[in-house]
């Protein structure tokens, strides 16, 4: 009797020993997966993109480029705009825009709208111009978003919208990166275009 019930007590710790072992196990994944999802989770609130202004180039009688001025939000990680897409939506045509890596530019050496060719980039494609980057992070390879910085997304609007960006047209859209809060566009052509240089947004 002693002997058996010796075999039982041994077993029985045996049984508990890996079920904590399994309870700790258990414990320690749901733990990593908490942080992880936490960790996610603060970098979606926290980090975004911040349209700051909206300008477009006027030929008369139509916006043919759009100039749309970013900066990463407060407290954003780096963000890769690469990866950015662009929506942009007047009354009947929606367009989706990607970064083409052959319109880039380091600064606006030749103002706003002279620096880039826009006409090189079709209707599914924007293009970047650096306006302040002390780090020299956003590169044509890999343009980098962080703290301080500010770029132009460039919009050839006459390949989106051909026809059709006149007066008195709503335009909305998003800039969508791989986390964050996504940047807006939101605004109203004039009744008159009769500047080429047009602030359309704030």
């Amino acid at each position: 009797m002693g002997v058996g019930s010796l075999i039982i007590f041994i077993a029985m710790i045996l049984v508990a020993g890996i079920a904590a072992s399994v309870l700790m196990q258990t414990m320690s994944s749901l733990q990593d997966q908490a942080v992880k999802t936490s960790q996610e989770t603060i970098r979606d609130v926290a980090s975004g993109i911040r349209v700051t202004h909206v300008s477009g180039f006027s030929s008369g009688t139509l916006i043919n480029q759009l100039g749309i001025f970013i900066e990463p939000t407060a407290a954003s990680e780096p963000i890769d705009l690469s990866t950015a897409v662009v929506t942009l939506s007047d009354t009947s045509t929606k367009a989706l825009l990607t970064y083409n890596n052959n319109c880039y530019s380091a600064s606006a050496s030749n103002g706003l709208f002279g620096t880039l060719n826009a006409s090189t980039l079709s209707s599914t494609q924007f293009g970047l111009i650096v306006i302040r980057d002390t780090d020299l992070s956003c590169t044509q390879t890999q343009p980098v978003l962080n703290q301080q910085d500010l770029v132009v997304i460039l919009v050839n609007t006459a390949t989106c919208f051909p026809g059709s960006l006149g007066n008195r047209v709503s335009v909305s859209g998003s800039i969508y990166t791989e986390f964050g809060i996504p940047g807006m566009i939101s605004f109203t052509t004039p009744s008159s275009l009769r500047n080429s240089i047009i602030d359309l947004q704030p």
